[in-house]
């Protein structure tokens, strides 16, 4: 594990002590799982972007999703 000095204004400090407390770990740990949460969405509105872009660059067709669509429809009771 590596070390890093990140300075925090005081009000962003107050409310991570305060956030650490609440859920009773360290000031360390809060960080580390809230930066790890912000890659995780990160990772997500890229991926997400990623497919926008294919969806413009290749739109659905309504022909395309007409086969899917019989297949995944619900059976009969």
């Amino acid at each position: 594990m590596g070390t890093i000095q990140v300075m925090l204004d005081s009000e962003l400090l107050r409310a991570a002590n305060a956030a650490a407390k609440r859920v009773r770990v360290n000031r360390s740990s809060l960080i580390r799982e809230a930066l790890r949460e912000h890659l995780k969405r990160l990772r997500a509105c890229a991926v997400e972007a990623h497919d926008r872009r294919g969806h413009r660059r290749r739109p659905d067709v309504a022909d395309d999703a007409a086969a899917w669509e019989r297949v995944a429809s619900w059976p009969e009771r």
